[in-house]
This record gives C-alpha cells, structure tokens and sequence, in this order.
C-alpha cells in the first residue's frame, strides 16, 4: 500500500496529472497516514502556495472552481488541529514569502468594489486568520516589517469600507460585486464558526464555487469575522512595533501609511456612525481594536526618544537654544506638521466624514501627547507644560472652530492637565498662552454661536484656566453667552447655566462680583435686539447666585444692591416716560418706552433675587454695615415711590388720550399694554421685596430702623394695588405676597388699630389672599412652576398661588371662614385625585405642581395643626365616598344609612348622631345576614382606592373623636355592606382579584385609625368584640359568596395580614382600655369558637367533597381567615399576660378557648386530602409557613397558660401533634430549597418546642434529660444542615439571622457545660480554612455565623466563662479566614463580610473579657485585608460598613487598646477614607449608587468626631491624618454631598491640631496638596472654628 501511495508527490508535480485529481491527491495525502511524504506537511503547504503563485502569475492555467478548491484547502490546512498540534512540538513549517505578497494583493483586489475578485472574501480573511494564529506561520509577515505595515492598512481599509457602506453612493451592482457585498456582510457575524478539526473529521471535502449566482446564498467553509481578523493583525502589528530598534522608521511609516486608515477606523467604531443593518459589532470587540489602535497610534508618534524632535520644532529657538543637542537627532524634522497634513489631506475618507475624523484625532493625539510628555521624570516641569502648549496651539488652528464638542475636549485636556501656569507665563513667557487664548476668545466671540452648547463649553474652560482671558471682553460674554441669549433648548439651556454658573463662582473668589454686575448692568441697560429677552434669572442660576453671594463680604452684596438702584434711577427712570408736549386741553402727552419697562423688570427680578439671597443683620452686625444698609433701605424706597408716581402719571395721561374723539387723538403705541404690564410687575416686585427685607431688618436687627411705620395700616396710599380685572398673574401673584406681608405688619403690631377693624381687615385679607374664585378654577391640566417669580405667567400662576396658600396656611387659617375651609379642602382633595389618576404617566417634569404642593402639605407636620383644615379634608373625603355609595346603590336596597341621607336635610348627614346610627344598623345587619347593599362597578371600586390612598396619609391623631368615628364607620360599612358589581359566579372575572386588593386597604386604613388616641369615640357606638365579629363575619359571608374565587395569592396573603393586624390592634386597645375586657373578649371568642363557625369551615369542606360542591377553594380560604383570626386573638392575649390577675384570669380562660378550637382545625388542615379536594384554586392553598406559625402559637398558647397557672403538663391531645410537627420540621427544614417565610416559622417553632420540653420535663426526670439532650443534638445538626444548603443564599441568611439567634438563646439559657461543647465542638470543626480553600465556604460560613449569634446570647455563669475561654482562638481563626478569603473577590459579599461582623460582634461582646490588647490588633489587621475596590454599590457599602462597624467596635469597646494600636487603627481609616474618596468622585451615577456613597461619607464623619472624642490616644496622629486627607483629596474632584460630610470631618481632627502642626503641615506638604490644605484650612477657620469658638463661650 505504502508504494501505492509513495508516487502521489511525482502526480502532483506532473503537468500531464489534471488539477482536479492534484487537488484530491492533496486533500488525500494530507489526511491519509498511510501516504508516506518526506516533510509531508512543508511539502503540501508549498505545493499549495506555488499552484496559487502560478495562477495569478499567468504560468500555469486552471479552472476558477479549482482556484477556489485551492484556497478552501489551504485554509483547512492552516486550521487543522493537526498542523498546530505538529508546530507546538517544535517542528519547523513555515510559508513562503510569496504567500504574503498574494494575500496583500487579494485584500487590495477585494477593498475596490469596481474589482472583480477571484476568490470569496471569507475565505482569504480565514486564510489569513490562519497564518496570524501562529508565530512560526505569522512570521512571513512580521518578520518583514513593510509587509506587516502593508497588511494592517489594507485590513483597516476594508473594514473601514464595510463600516461606511451606509454613506457610499451605491455603484453599478454586477454579479460579481454583488456577491462580494455578501460575502463583506457575512463578516460581520458577531461569532466566528471555523473549525480547526474540519479536514481531520471529514474526508469529502467540496470545492464550493463561492460566485455561481447572485441569487443563490452562498455556502461558506469557514465563516470568519473580518473584525476579529483586524483585531489579530493589529495585535500582531503592535508587537512587532515594538520589536523596531529605529524610532524614525516607525513614526516615518506610522506618519506615511498608518496614520489615515487607522483613525478612520477608530472614529467610525467609537461614534457608531454606520448602520445596525450592516453590522452588530459586539461592545467588547469594538473595544479591544479601539484600544490597539490607541496604543499603536501613541507608542509610534509620542516616544520617549521623540521628545527632543517634537522641542525642536514646537518650542521657539530661545526657549529651548540651550538644552538642544548639538548632532540632532536623526528622524523626522517635523512630525507634527507631517500628521497635520496627512489629517487635512483629502481622499482617505468621504468629504463629510473629513472633519469629524480630523476634530475627534486631534482631541486624541492631545490625549496622548500629555499622557507622554506632560510628566517626563528628570524634565523641568515648565518646561513640560511650555511643549503641551505649544502642541495645542499647533492643534487649535487646524480646528477652524467648527465647533463640534471636540475644541472644547482639547481646552479641557489642557485645563485638567495645569499646562497653563499663570506666574510663570507671565514673568518668563512673555504671556504666550495667555495671548493665545485671548486671541481664541476673541475667534469665538466673533464667530459667536449662542445655539451650540459647545461654545459655551469652551468659553467656561477658558474662564477656568484664567479670569483674565476673558474679562476684557466681559460685555461681550454677558451679553451674547446670556443676557441676548435666545436659544431655549434644553441642551443648550444646560451649557449656558453651566457658563454662567462658573461666571459667578470665579468673581466671588476673586471677591470682585461687584466688577461683574456693574458690567451685567451695563449690557441690560444697551438698547434691546429684540422686544422681547429671555429670562434673566433661570433656577440653576439662582441657586448659584444665591450660594456665591453668601460667600461674598456683605459690603459687597450692598454694593451690588447700590449699583443696581443706580442703573434703575440713572438709565431706567428717564426713559421709562417721556413728555412729548401737550394735548389741545392742555394736558400733557406722555411716551412711553417698552424697552425701558423690559429692562425695568429685569434689573427688578435681579435686584430681588440679590436682596433675597444677602444674609440678613443681626444684633452682633457692626454699625457701619448697619448705617450702609439703612441708607440703601431709604434709596430703595425713594425709587419705589417714585417708580409709582411715574407709572400713576402715564397711566393717567394714556387714559386721558384714549378718551378724545378720533381725530384728535394722537397715535398710540400699540406696545403700550407690554410697557403697562411690565411696569406694573416691577414696580410691585421692588414694592415687596423692600417690605419683605425692611420687615425682616426690623426683626432681626434691634439697631436698624424701620422705615414702613407710615404704611401699616390698610387704609394708606396702597389702594391702588389691589387686585383687578387687568392685572397680569404675576400682579395678581405679587399683591398678594403684599398684602400677606401687611397681614404679618398687622400681627406684630396692632396696637395703632382698633380690635374691630383689625379683626375685619384681617379676614378681608385672608380672603383676598386665598382668592376662592380663582382656587375654583379648572385643574385638569398639571402645569409646572419653577419656583422663581420671574417665570410666573398665565398657566404657572394656579401653582404658584396654591403655593403662596400652602405655605401661609398657618398665618391666614385662623382668618378664613368655613366655606374657605372647604375650598381648600376641596382643592386640596381634587389635585390628589388627580395625582392618584396620573401615577402611571411618565411625569418626568422637575419643578413644582398643584398635586405635588398639596401631596407635601397632607404629609407636613403643619397639616395636624389646623383642626379646621383637617375637618374640611375629612368632610371632603367623606362626601366624595358617600356620593360614590348613594350612586352605586342597589334598586332594592333597604339601607338605613342611604335612606338617612335621602331624608336628611343637614349638609353632614354623616357627622349627626343619627347618620352614626344609621352606619352602625347597616354594619350589623350585613354581618347577621350577609346583605349587601351597594354593588359596585370597576370604575367606582377605583375611585374609592384613590380616596383610601389618600386618607392612608393622614394622621390619626390629629383627627378629632366626632371625625374619627364618622370616617371609620363608613369605611367599616365599605367593608361589610358593599360588593363588586361582578357575577360570583363567573369563573374568571377579570378585576374579581381587585376585591382583595380594596378590602386589604380598607382594612389597614381601619387598623391605623384604630390605633388613633381619639378612637375612644367609636366604641361608644359599637362594642369592640361585636366590631371584631362584624368585620370577621361580613368576611366569611363575602367568601362564601365566591368574591375571592379568582384572588391571586399575593392579594390573598395580603388580606390575611391585614385581617390579622386589624384583630390584634383593636385586641390590644380592648385590652389596654380595662373596661369591659371579659365581656368584649367573650363574645368574640364565643363567635370563633361557635359551632356554626367550626362546623362551617373544618366540616363543610369534606361533605362538599363528598357531594361533588366546586366550592372546595372558598372552604379551604374560609378554614384560611378562621385560623388567622384565632391566632391573631391568641398572640394579642398571650402578650397581655402577666399585667394583673384578674386580666390574666379572664385571657387564660380564653386563650383555653382558642386553643381547644385552634387543635381540630390544624388537624383538619393536616389530614390528607381526597382527590376532589385537590383541585382547588392557587390562592386557596394554605402555605407550610402558615401552618407552622399556627401551631407556634397553639404552643406558645399552652407554654403561657402552663406559666401563669404554675403547671407543667400540656393538653395530652396536643403532645403527639406537637412532636411529630417537630419530627418532620426537623426533616423537611434542610432537606430541599424553601421558602424563607417557612424557614422563619420552622425556626420559632423550634424555639417554643424547646421551651416547652425544657419546661414541661420534671427536675429529676433521668429520661426526659436523655430526650432534651436528643432534641438538642438533632436541632443544632438540622441548623448546621441548613446552614449549609448550597439554596440558601446571603440574603436568606440575613433574614433568618433573628429567628436562629431567638432559637440559640433558647437552646443555651440553661444549657449544661456537657451541651454547649457540642456546640463549640461544631464551631470548632467548622472554622477550617482547610475547607475554605476547598472550595466549601458554606460549612464556614455556618460555624462563623453561630460563633456571632452564640456570642451575643445570655449564657450561665459556667458556659460564659468556657465560651470566652476559648475566644482568642476564635478570633485568631476568624483572622486568618478573612485574610484568607480577602485574596478571592468572589468571596467578599457571601463571606469575607459576615466573618468580619462575627469579628466585630466578638469585639463588642468581649468588652472587659478580651483582656489581651494582642487579639484585637489581630483584629485590625483582618479589617485592613477586606477587599474595598473594584466592588459593585451595594457589595462596597456592605464591606465598607462591615470595616468601619469594626473600628466602631474597637474605639467603644476597646478604647485602652488605642494607645497602642492607633497607627494599626488608622491605617484602616485611611482605608476607608481614600475608598470613599475615589468612589465619591464626580461622575454620571444612578440615585441609588449616590444615595450608597453619601451614607458612607456620613459614616466617615461620624468615625472622624469618635476620633476627636479620644483625642488622647491620637495627639501625634492629627497631623498625619490632615495630611493624608489633603493627599487624597487632591486627587479627585469630590461630589458636593460626599464633600461636605468629609470635611466636617475632617474639621473634628483640625481641632486637634496645635499651631506648630499647622505650620509644620505648611512646610512640608507638597506645592499641589499645600494649594489644598490651604483652603481647607481657610474654610476651617471662617466657618467651623469661628463656630466653635463661639459655643465655647457658653460651654461650662
């Protein structure tokens, strides 16, 4: 056979042997191993490369399917497992070079779409994916570096033609082109499909003919990403980069041929401009070539070897004369202008993909340039920052400020970097940066473009970098970036108040805003573009404005008020109107300027912010500021005065003009109402904010002098102000605040009036502030405020003026009538609905709305202090439900309470003794027979949900005894006489399981009330046992009724809770009370014990069963409430035992009662069911869980009645249920995954059975011992089991932790020395690293877990002394399982976390017992080891907390171990202080992660004041402490929240520091950190020492 086969290598050689049979042979002799073939392998390779050589050199002819059969083979070759395999045993097989150059030229030939390609794209990409995949294959390429360049720019090309197919003007499609398209659209498949092993596996191999029509898919070998294979080539590229010994050949090559592909590439996969249908490119692909384009791009232009090249051409020759050398530098003389024009050249991409790729490369190229040389080690650190300067203002220019985002990225790369050093460039630079960005400034403002965001990016950069840039064109900013603004997008919105923002911040540094608003005035004052300016004053802008002006000295804040009253007296005032003769009677004729009256308002709305936003004097003012504000006082008012006077002339000559006959009428302005409106609301503007402020002086300020006495009373010379028909909203608005502030005036002093006119004028002046008519208008739609009074307008004006009422409704209440009661009630009422109607709607609107104000008054503490209000609310309410009930009535109804109000004349039938009666007749009636009398539609069960909502939210206790007992009995009526409107018979009503929802809100609205002091009032009408029997019996008859046939089990679960809460609570008041307590809780008892009730629901399910019923599930959710309402009366009498004896007489007899009932029902639920029984409905399935807490609390039933009456002997018919429920708990616990709500019951079951076989066994009883030692060992080794399910999960654990930690205290209390080593013995063997580093962290984790529950229980005298015996070795174990499973990450949350709150829990247990100062610097050192990077939210604040619960521990705990372990201690501090520092950075995060990180900062806070408190054991340590602070801080840009909390911190350890501390932290911080330290250390002493020094004056 082998001579058969040995002449197969002559056949392929042969020109006489067809090609077709060559290429069999081939494809044969590589998968036979039978052909013998010296080098076989090398042989066929070659073999291979030459046919194809030979092909596309002309020398040798063949057919186009066997040229695609060639390279189909040759790419199985370079695939197969075999070839690998053959190569990583070190053989040598290599291609030849000729092999490179014909896959360039195939790639070149398939980039050209006009080209007509001879083999399918796929498969040259295989072909090359093959050749890349090994070194020794691979090396045809790199070891010819052109030829690797060559194939990375081809690859680049074409994947960059893919990705823009979308952009391409399409050409004329040919079969061949159109085949290509195909075949480019396969490489883009998210997952590449080759195998290595095709060839090996099957032998039949097909030559595929990859172009045979265009119509017909074509069948691929290999499916190949081209991306992937672009991602291999330039990895391979890079390292061979690397590999070059000639700098200057890289940049050279990287300059000449890379620079243009590569950055196209980048900037189409990093702005994903190409279409989602012609590629799904995944994020993490994407990524890693973008990275590799990255590192290429930066290791070849920016080297370290090139730095002298880029000073040579950057720097100017007298800068750098002497620092250059004197041979040169061999390379490129001038790189940066060789990437500039390579960036500006034309052709290597679409025209309009042209300045994107060049704006997105330069940001990029900057980037990498800082990264380079902006931190060279042994280079002057100026010298540094002159080059990145230099380069971007090579890099500006070729911008042409198109602004696109990316010129601001540049001037922020550079301000982030401090390339821009102020002192130097002005003493040894000449200035050249500064005159730099003046001059780009001065670009911007002259090709201003206020409707890109972009613009106002880069001015603010430039205000950043230096002040001075931009002040000498101060005007100009003010009044293109904000005052003459029009643009109002909200993007652009954003970046204008940014700007400003930035504007206000830097001149109150400065201390020079008194500089910036005399320029802002002057640009309000110039002539006016356009009528109409944007607002001045958004509420970003107030807010800043207002935070920086309380940081200003407040001789400048007067300073500024000053300048703006002069602008308004000086260029306002005389312009506003101007006499322009005199009429033919002889009166003048005025003209007036609406320009002037625009500006007015605005200097108007600046002035009241500014005013607004000073802090107010007081007594310790000194007296010049005093003098200077009283003086600005009286200036103001004189203006205001004479504001008036003007605007009462001109109104009186307009409407002298309008009153002439037509011909003699002079023209009118038609602007004339815009000049009266905005003249009107500036003038009452300035009117009230001077009383506003004049008011609060007065006040606050016993040396300043009030200057309004004249003006309190309401018959003054303010007549005119009242409201009227005319008056714009935000008039109306403003005359309103007016008149409040009389009221106040009033209020203080109103002695100068009589008490009748006060009286009257006060309830006038309620009233018109209230303005019933305008409450009463329409609010159907949700219009939004803003809070500032400069954007009140005609839709905002409703939110604004139920704001005004809202918040002065305790000033205004006592002066409102009752009928304005009710109007706000109504309002109040009315835009809750609303609120509740709209919840779904997506409101993403920020600001303030009528529901949202009226949401916040019903849930402020003020709500509770106006009994008037509250009872207008609660009438409201009442009337809404009664009309939905007198609506939803039945034809047939007989109810006494509908027919009361029919007959009833009273506005409040409700509230009458008779209407209370009439509820009470309806409520017992219903429960008696089971009538309903009102049904109720969908529409109308929806809209009693939205006033329960609302009623939920009222407190209780502010709700008098008449209002309480009117409300809670027709809500009582709600729940026992009404009915959903749906067939109980239907089978699948689609809102039946709203019944359930409704009556478990009712029912918990019924439960708080209940627990309201004033509910006294109801059991005057209603006894509390028939209350309990009405609600439980109206419940059995509406099941039933089938109402909660098709309940969801949710819902079900829900409404049991709600049952159960109502009984104990009204139990508990019963009880509490001490009135009639046998006699209540008799008759309840008796109801729940009754035959009727028993036989109903533990009988009537198995006779069902028997005849064939369908009502199986309403019995078995019958049997459901039984058991829930006899166990929640059992629970609220068992914790009343103890309180006297005739009470524990009278709840023993009962809780006898109950008990006996509740033992045949858990034995009915019990027993197996019948197959007809089976069938029932989902939610009518009682749940394990349910049945263990039921016979808990048989248990605890018996254990409480054995206690008050000295026996220990349970009821003989219980004891068997009790054991063999504890028998299978014990067995079922562990043994599959459960419910945690199961879990939870098992586990108090278990403790109350331990406590009962503790109890109930005689002293000397030999064989009881034997079984409570049994039942001990079988409960700890069921807990172990559970402990270490591999289904319980952490979480699980934290919720079981109280019930195990009740079971274990049960199981030690009295335990025996002989029983608790069972328990460490199992601790002992648990605490194992062995088996942590084993993988089995959960049998850990359960020893760790009872170790910290065990620690905390309440033990003999014997057992503490043993337990704490051994607790160093505990702890040392614990240590070293935290350090251990510290190096696995995946172990924090399940692990490493609850180790170290055992640790801690050991700690505060062990105070005075952990006597060695060694254990707990063991201690530290664990909390040191515990993971606190790279953590997601919620696992970094669990680690967090867990480490500082630790330091927490030892500073309370262990305060005389600090002396000696403070370095130790502060170590971890530091820890966690450098943590939160990175973590509370300024960046895009959800609420949830800020809301995680600002709880941690508060926690820092708190750790820094226990430090303060023992400032003893760190008096050497503050300074370290400052300075490590100082360090971090430095680094990051903290969020405002997260700051705040750290430096009040930090401000406790200033405290402690001594003058030489400071001046010794000034000496030796570094230049950067010494900038940082010095402005804490300036905020310090403004604000907290100053503080501090005054509270010490009244410190003892």
């Amino acid at each position: 056979m082998a001579a058969i086969y040995s002449g197969i290598h002559l056949k392929l050689k042969s020109p006489q042997t067809p090609w077709e049979d060559k290429l069999k042979l081939a494809r044969f002799a590589w998968i036979s191993p039978q052909c013998l073939l010296p080098n076989k392998e090398q042989v066929l390779l070659d073999w291979c490369t030459h046919a194809l050589t030979g092909w596309y050199s002309q020398k040798v002819e063949f057919s186009h399917n066997v040229l695609e059969g060639l390279w189909c083979y040759l790419d199985d070759l370079l695939h197969s497992r075999k070839l690998h395999s053959l190569l990583q045993q070190g053989k040598s097989i290599g291609l030849r070079l000729s092999m490179a150059q014909l896959l360039l030229d195939r790639l070149q030939e398939s980039a050209h779409v006009e080209s007509k390609s001879s083999v399918s794209l796929s498969t040259i990409l295989s072909v090359c994916q093959g050749v890349l995949s090994s070194p020794a294959l691979s090396s045809v390429f790199t070891t010819k570096y052109e030829l690797m360049v060559d194939l990375l720019a081809k690859i680049c090309s074409l994947s960059s033609r893919v990705l823009q197919q979308p952009f391409l003007t399409a050409p004329v499609i040919t079969e061949s082109v159109t085949c290509q398209e195909e075949m480019m659209t396969e490489c883009l498949q998210t997952e590449p499909a080759f195998n290595l092993d095709t060839l090996d596996t099957s032998p039949g191999h097909q030559v595929l003919d990859s172009c045979q029509s265009s119509s017909t898919p074509v069948e691929k070998h290999h499916s190949c990403n081209l991306f992937e294979v672009l991602l291999q080539v330039l990895s391979c590229y890079l390292s061979v980069q690397r590999q070059q010994a000639n700098p200057n050949r890289v940049i050279t090559v990287v300059t000449n041929q890379l620079i243009q592909p590569l950055v196209l590439l980048r900037h189409l996969l990093t702005s994903g401009e190409f279409g989602p249908s012609q590629t799904r490119l995944r994020q993490q692909l994407c990524k890693d070539i973008r990275v590799n384009v990255d590192s290429i791009l930066q290791l070849a232009l920016f080297p370290p070897e090139h730095m002298t090249t880029y000073k040579e051409e950057l720097l100017p020759s007298k800068v750098d004369s002497g620092k250059r050398s004197s041979g040169g530098v061999k390379g490129p003389l001038k790189p940066v202008s060789a990437i500039l024009s390579k960036l500006s050249a034309e052709g290597y991409c679409e025209l309009p993909l042209q300045y994107p790729v060049k704006s997105s490369t330069l940001s990029l190229l900057f980037k990498f340039f800082l990264e380079s040389y902006g931190k060279v080690r042994g280079e002057s650190e100026e010298e540094q920052r002159s080059l990145c300067f230099y380069f971007l203002s090579r890099l500006v220019p070729a911008l042409d400020l198109d602004l696109n985002g990316h010129e601001a990225a540049l001037l922020t790369q550079a301000l982030s970097a401090d390339i821009y050093n102020v002192a130097a460039d002005r003493i040894r630079h000449g200035e050249a940066q500064l005159n730099f960005y003046r001059a780009l400034a001065q670009m911007l403002f002259n090709e201003a473009q206020p409707s890109v965001p972009a613009w106002y990016r880069c001015l603010k950069v430039l205000l950043s970098l230096n002040h001075l840039i931009l002040e000498p064109d101060l005007d100009q900013l003010l009044s293109s970036a904000w005052v003459n603004s029009e643009c109002m997008e909200a993007r652009v919105q954003k970046a204008r108040q940014l700007m400003v923002c930035s504007l206000f911040q830097t001149y109150t540094k400065l201390r020079q805003l008194p500089r910036l608003f005399s320029e802002l005035l002057s640009v309000i004052c110039q002539p006016a573009l356009e009528e109409l300016r944007p607002p001045l004053l958004s509420e970003g802008v107030s807010t800043c404005l207002r935070t920086c002006l309380l940081d200003t000295p407040p001789f400048q804040g007067l300073e500024i008020c000053s300048l703006v009253l002069e602008s308004l007296r000086k260029y306002i005032l005389p312009d506003l109107v101007a006499i322009v003769g005199r009429g033919d009677d002889g009166k003048k004729d005025v003209k007036v300027d609406p320009d002037s009256s625009l500006k007015l308002f605005s200097l108007s709305q600046l002035l009241h912010s500014v005013l607004f936003s000073l802090k107010t004097l007081d007594d310790a003012s000194p007296l010049p500021l005093v003098r200077r504000t009283q003086s600005l006082m009286e200036e103001m008012q004189q203006l205001v005065k004479d504001l008036f006077q003007v605007l009462s002339t001109a109104k009186t000559s307009i409407k002298s003009v309008q009153k002439t006959p037509k011909k003699g009428r002079r023209s009118l302005n038609l602007r004339e109402p815009l000049w009266e409106q905005k003249t009107q609301e500036a003038a009452l503007l300035l009117r009230y904010t001077w009383v506003e402020v004049d008011t609060c002086l007065d006040i606050h300020c016993s040396k300043y002098t009030c200057l309004d006495t004249s003006q309190i009373a309401p018959e003054s010379d303010q007549a005119h102000l009242h409201p009227s028909p005319s008056c714009s909203p935000m008039s109306s608005l403003l005359l309103k605040l007016l008149t409040l502030q009389q009221m106040k005036k009033v209020l203080l002093d109103g002695t100068s009036l009589s008490e009748s006119s006060i009286a009257a004028w006060l309830n006038k002046a309620a009233q018109s502030i209230l303005a019933r008519s305008e409450l009463d208008g329409s609010l159907d739609e949700e219009q939004v405020w803003d809070g500032q009074m400069g954007s009140v307008d005609a839709k905002s004006y409703i939110v604004a003026h139920w704001h005004l009422v809202t918040i002065n409704l305790p000033l205004i209440a006592p002066y409102l009538s009752k009928e304005d009661h009710r109007c706000v009630a109504n309002v109040l009422v009315s835009s809750l609905f609303s609120r509740q109607s709209d919840r779904e709607k997506d409101t993403s609107l920020s600001g303030l709305t009528v529901s949202l104000i009226s949401a916040q008054l019903l849930q402020s503490p003020v709500f509770v202090e106006l009994p008037s209000l509250s009872s207008a609310t609660i009438f409201s309410l009442t009337q809404r439900i009664s009309g939905v009930l007198v609506a939803a009535r039945g034809p047939k109804s007989s109810s006494a309470l509908l027919k009361f109000q029919e007959n009833e004349l009273d506005s409040q039938p409700l509230f009458t003794p008779g209407g209370k009666e009439a509820i009470v007749e309806d409520i017992l009636a219903s429960s008696k027979t089971g009538e309903v009398f009102v049904l109720l539609t969908v529409a109308q069960t929806n809209e009693l949900m939205n006033v329960l909502q609302i009623i939920a939210t009222l407190n209780p206790d502010a709700i008098s005894s008449e209002e309480l007992s009117s409300i809670f009995l027709l809500l009582l009526f709600m729940l026992t006489s009404t009915s959903s409107l749906s067939d109980p018979q239907a089978a699948d009503c689609s809102h039946s399981g709203d019944d359930a929802v409704f009556l478990s809100k009712l029912l918990k609205i019924l439960t708080c009330l209940v627990e309201g002091r004033n509910f006294q009032s109801v059991l005057k009408l209603i006894h509390g046992g028939t209350l309990l029997q009405a609600v439980m019996s109206s419940l059995f008859w509406q099941n039933n009724g089938g109402r909660f046939r098709t309940t969801c089990s949710t819902d079900w679960s829900d409404l049991i809770k709600a049952v159960r809460g109502f009984i104990r609570s009204l139990v508990q008041l019963i009880i509490n009370r001490n009135s009639s307590v046998r006699l209540n809780l008799d008759q309840f008892a008796s109801f729940l014990t009754s035959k009727e009730i028993t036989s109903r629901h533990a009988v009537a399910p198995s006779s069902a069963a028997v005849a064939g019923k369908p009502d199986s599930g309403a019995s078995i959710q019958s049997t459901h409430l039984l058991l829930a309402a006899l166990t929640s009366f059992s629970q609220a009498m068992t914790s009343n035992l103890g309180k006297s004896k005739p009470i524990d007489q009278t709840l023993t007899q009962m809780l006898t009662r109950t008990t006996a009932s509740l033992g045949p029902t858990v034995e009915f639920v019990l027993r197996p069911q019948t197959v007809s029984e089976e069938v029932i409905q989902p939610a009518s399935i009682l749940g394990q869980a349910f049945v263990v807490e039921v016979v808990t609390v048989m248990l605890h039933c018996e254990l409480s009645s054995l206690s008050v009456e000295n026996e220990f002997k349970l009821d003989p018919s219980h004891v068997g249920l009790y054991k063999g429920f504890c028998q299978q708990i014990l067995i079922e616990m562990s043994s599959a995954p459960r419910p945690t709500d199961f879990l939870v019951s098992s586990l108090d079951f278990l403790s109350a059975f331990y406590e009962t076989a503790e109890r109930t066994r005689g002293d000397e009883d030999e064989m009881g011992g034997k079984e409570l030692d049994e039942l001990y060992v079988q409960i700890l080794q069921s807990v172990n089991r559970l402990l270490t399910a591999p289904w319980l999960s952490s979480d699980d654990v934290g919720e079981l932790e109280s019930p195990l930690q009740e079971l274990l205290r049960h199981l030690v209390e009295k335990s025996t020395t002989s029983r608790l080593n069972l328990l460490l013995l199992m601790v002992k063997d648990g605490l194992d690293v062995c088996k942590l580093s084993a993988g089995n962290y959960r049998e850990v984790l359960s020893a760790v877990t009872t170790i910290r529950l065990l620690c905390c229980c309440q033990l003999p005298e014997p057992c503490s002394k043993a337990l704490w015996l051994i607790a160093p070795q505990v702890i040392s174990a614990l240590v070293f399982l935290v350090r251990s499973s510290s190096q696995d990450f995946s172990l924090t949350l399940p692990f490493t976390i609850p180790t170290v709150m055992s640790l801690t829990s050991l700690l505060r247990q062990g105070e005075g017992l952990i006597t060695n100062p060694h254990h707990v610097i063991s201690v530290l050192t664990a909390l040191h080891s515990v993971p606190l990077d790279h953590l997601t939210p919620p696992v970094y604040q669990s680690a967090f907390l867990s480490v500082h619960e630790g330091l927490f521990a030892v500073v309370q705990c262990h305060p005389q171990v600090l002396l000696d372990a403070a370095p130790a201690f502060l170590n971890v501090f530091y820890r966690l202080v450098a943590s939160i520092m990175q973590e509370g950075r300024q960046r895009g995060r959800s609420d949830t992660e800020s809301d995680v990180y600002l709880q941690c900062s508060r926690l820092i806070e708190r750790m820094y004041s226990h430090i303060a408190a023992t400032a003893e054991s760190f008096t050497t340590q503050s300074a370290l402490m400052v300075a490590q602070y100082v360090t971090e801080l430095q680094k990051v840009t903290l969020r405002p929240d997260v700051k705040l909390h750290l430096t009040e911190g930090i401000y406790r350890i200033l405290d402690l520091c001594r003058e030489q501390d400071i001046k010794f932290l000034m000496a030796t911080l570094q230049t950067g950190v010494r900038e940082v330290f010095n402005e804490l250390y300036g905020s310090y002493t403004h604000y907290h020492k100053a503080q501090r020094q005054g509270e010490d004056k009244y410190t003892v």
